[in-house]
């Protein structure tokens, strides 16, 4: 297996000479900026946010419209478990582009800056290292990636969710924010995340709650006006009914387990 990783940073004017072709399977994140993508007869818009997958063989050119920075990962002779999981990501057997919400792209930025850590250190087993580290990039891709920008607005207001967890959740707001009627809203964010949106916010508000109790040492009253709840009882109750414990029954047996 052979694989190259670089960030590419360039100025507005900055274009690629030409069409480029190559054995590897290439994953280009776009860090910042925006530009025009290449290949054949085709030519796609994409910006900071947006990664894409170019299987190998396949000519293509990328061109800049402002200041532009590349997360690019080149692969060739992939494992035929991990090649699997890149072409699952392709579609029409062409390029691919897909989208991140804010929050995911932050994410893969972390994470594909810790991967140009570990392929430019000296390993013990390198190949086994990069073979998992792609897997991991590439499932996060597969569980985080919209292909539509009406997905990528729904992402967005799953964003503001996640990051207004002791507000109330106003659908008529929501709605406003993707462009669209409450009960169009509605379906497209269960298409989009498998569930409503007070469920998502309740899985969101579950899950904060839970890394407060065990990361830190806030009191409840603390932990349950950060998630929403005005009222101690109320988080208690709600925490009990979806986890089986109380909050605090919850925070001791989670360290008993980990000593």
């Amino acid at each position: 297996m052979h694989i190259r990783s670089f960030i590419g940073t360039h100025g507005k004017d900055w274009e690629d000479f030409g069409y480029f072709q190559h054995a590897s399977v290439e994953i280009t994140n776009i860090l910042e900026g925006s530009g025009t993508f290449r290949y054949g007869n085709a030519e796609a818009s994409v910006s900071a946010g947006q990664t894409v997958l170019i299987p190998a063989d396949i000519p293509h050119s990328f061109h800049a419209r402002s200041p532009i920075r590349f997360g690019v990962i080149l692969a060739e002779g992939l494992p035929p478990d991990t090649k699997k999981l890149f072409d699952r990501l392709i579609r029409s057997g062409g390029p691919t582009i897909i989208t991140f919400a804010h929050f995911n792209q932050e994410q893969y930025e972390q994470l594909f800056r810790h991967w140009l850590r570990v392929t430019s250190s000296p390993l013990k087993e390198p190949d086994r290292n990069y073979t998992a580290w792609l897997a991991m990039l590439l499932l996060f891709i597969s569980e985080h990636a919209q292909t539509d920008r009406q997905a990528l607005s729904i992402a967005h207001i799953a964003d503001h969710i996640r990051g207004n967890l002791n507000s109330g959740l106003q659908i008529a707001d929501l709605a406003g924010m993707a462009g669209l009627s409450e009960e169009g809203f509605r379906k497209r964010f269960i298409k989009v995340f498998g569930m409503t949106p007070k469920q998502y916010q309740q899985q969101c508000r579950l899950t904060e709650a839970k890394w407060l109790l065990n990361s830190t040492e806030k009191d409840m009253q603390t932990i349950a006006e950060s998630i929403g709840f005005t009222q101690l009882h109320s988080f208690s109750s709600w925490f009990k009914k979806l986890e089986g414990w109380s909050p605090s029954d919850w925070r001791k047996n989670q360290r008993l387990f980990h000593q």
